[in-house]
């Protein structure tokens, strides 16, 4: 939430979260880019969202680290 994503409720190991100022897609393919893998589905409803797993804490911290790179 810090970087800007609406995050929905979740008790699952992970959350939907939606970017702010960049698609979901487009966010996906930086992501991607970065050897970030994340879920992303072009159906409607959840096609604004990227399906983030709940991994390790080094691989939380690489998401955010490169997040950061993105967004900022």
């Amino acid at each position: 939430q810090a970087l800007g994503f609406e995050i929905l409720p979740s008790m699952a190991n992970f959350i939907m979260a939606k970017p702010d100022g960049v698609t979901a897609e487009t966010l996906f393919a930086q992501l991607r880019e970065h050897k970030i893998l994340v879920r992303y589905f072009q159906k409607p409803r959840i096609d604004e969202y990227l399906r983030i797993s709940i991994g390790t804490d080094e691989e939380m911290q690489a998401l955010i680290a490169v997040l950061r790179i993105i967004l900022c």
